[in-house]
């Protein structure tokens, strides 16, 4: 069993502000999700591009589900849509109530805490998914050494 596995899922509940994140992005399904990787790579090569960024927090936020495909905009937050460059895609985020999860262990296994989060402590916790989630992704974070802090915000309401 690994590191993530073997961890408790407990969620800090947050609130979070409002976002517009921009970044590079792709479409992507189960069978391509291990092309991610490459957006990041990309993404690193022309990041100081974005000249009005907010951290140097990245995130990398999934949306736009249909047909088992999803886009992934790997970015970074800016303060407005109009400080977003014209060759970059962005999305804007509402404000929402946020379950957020640690990621233990490597980078490459967080398709696994997704997954525990959806199958393990979704349908049991008295919430469902109200919005689009992302990825944080603290400024120290190295995805080849693995260190850093990766964090899983779900947006979560109140089941009916």
């Amino acid at each position: 069993m690994d590191q993530q596995t073997k961890q408790p899922l407990e969620p800090r509940m947050e609130e979070g502000k409002a976002l517009v994140i921009a970044g590079v992005q792709g479409r992507y399904s189960k069978a391509t999700v291990g092309d991610i990787p490459r957006l990041w790579e990309l993404f690193d090569t022309c990041i100081k591009d974005i000249k009005k960024r907010v951290s140097g927090v990245t995130y990398g936020v999934c949306h736009n589900p249909l047909h088992g495909e999803f886009d992934y905009l790997a970015g970074v937050e800016v303060p407005s849509k109009i400080d977003v460059p014209s060759n970059f895609q962005s999305i804007e985020i509402p404000v929402h109530h946020y379950a957020v999860f640690p990621h233990y262990g490597p980078v490459q296994a967080l398709e696994q805490t997704y997954e525990r989060i959806m199958f393990e402590w979704l349908p049991h916790s008295g919430y469902k998914v109200a919005g689009v989630d992302f990825e944080r992704y603290s400024a120290d974070f190295d995805g080849r050494k693995g260190t850093g802090t990766v964090e899983i915000w779900l947006p979560i309401e109140a089941k009916a």
